[in-house]
């Protein structure tokens, strides 16, 4: 049976808006796959801490010269790609934060990509897929101002497929602060569409791909 690997790093533990997509994505998902299994890593609520000087250090030293804390440093590194290796698609929730992505799941992926396993030319989880949903307040679409800007989806296409050669697609809510930045009131309609079409998305993409995965 398949194993969907979820990650959520908004740092709202309601109200979220990629929280809500990446729930209505697992909803669809166990709706149709109701045999699979489900692994949530909640990074905000249960941070990883960043990667240090002894998690590097470690990939580069012989497994019986490390130091105890480069072994501990290392086998969270190894702890979080074997869970990414045992997934056979995976889901992040990734709003913008400061035009980039969460500083939670930066640590996430500091620690999953180890070159020569996941990360390089054979990576272990080449060709998995992997949906993004990268939720934003405002919109940074092409055409608009703010369109050179936008570090969060961009960054994360090009890491998950360039360093760990995953299949990705992305699904974007977007102008998520209409509804709290009076500013923003004339664009309520088109943030609640944005909202909806995500959601929609999310159930079609969660079914298609239970469903491909279990054939």
């Amino acid at each position: 049976m398949a194993t969907l690997l979820i990650l959520d790093s908004s740092a709202l533990p309601q109200g979220s808006a990629s929280r809500d997509v990446t729930a209505t994505f697992r909803k669809a998902w166990e709706e149709q796959h109701p045999e699979g299994t489900v692994v949530h890593r909640d990074l905000a609520a249960n941070p990883l801490p960043h990667i240090s000087a002894a998690g590097v250090t470690a990939l580069f030293t012989d497994p019986a010269e490390r130091t105890e804390e480069q072994r501990a440093a290392f086998a969270l590194r190894e702890e979080l790609a074997a869970e990414l290796e045992a997934a056979d698609a995976v889901l992040i929730g990734a709003p913008m934060y400061n035009f980039t992505i969460p500083s939670s799941l930066k640590a996430w992926l500091d620690h999953v990509i180890i070159m020569g396993r996941t990360g390089g030319e054979n990576s272990s989880v080449a060709g998995k897929p992997v949906t993004v949903v990268a939720s934003r307040g405002g919109s940074y679409a092409p055409g608009t101002p703010r369109e050179g800007f936008e570090f969060a989806a961009t960054y994360l296409e090009k890491v998950l497929s360039g360093l760990l050669g995953l299949e990705v697609d992305v699904i974007t809510p977007e102008l998520t602060l209409a509804r709290s930045v009076p500013a923003m009131a004339d664009l309520i309609d088109m943030a609640d569409a944005s909202r909806a079409a995500a959601h929609e998305e999310a159930a079609a993409k969660a079914k298609a791909l239970a469903a491909r995965l279990a054939a």
